[in-house]
């Protein structure tokens, strides 16, 4: 079992720099891809930001120069870095943590943009 747990969401003011944080369970935090996702009201779930187990990282269009993950495997626990909010980046903001033999999903983390 993963215990996939999410961080650091509230609300925030358009401009704000919050950092979401993911821990999951040490047996499978480090071979494991990390991998950011948020849902918008009414929208899909969609794929943010992800940190490959080598390290590697890839984003999304739209937060590609405003947000950052990186991870510490020593300490199970990955981050977001978020930057320049806009209202649009609200959303729940969830933690998939992904290796060759465990596919989980923590219970998300609300994070509100206010203009």
């Amino acid at each position: 079992q993963a215990d996939v747990v999410e961080s650091g969401g509230g609300l925030v003011q358009a401009g704000g720099s919050p950092k979401l944080s993911c821990t999951a369970s040490r047996r499978i935090f480090g071979v494991s891809d990390i991998r950011w996702y948020r849902q918008a009201p009414g929208q899909q779930r969609e794929s943010v930001a992800t940190i490959l187990s080598t390290g590697r990282r890839n984003y999304t269009e739209s937060v590609k120069d405003r947000f950052t993950i990186y991870r510490h495997n020593a300490r199970n626990i990955a981050h977001l870095e978020m930057n320049s909010l806009t209202p649009e980046d609200t959303g729940v903001y969830y933690c998939n943590v992904v290796s060759s033999w465990s596919y989980a999903w923590g219970q998300g983390t609300q994070v509100t943009v206010a203009s």
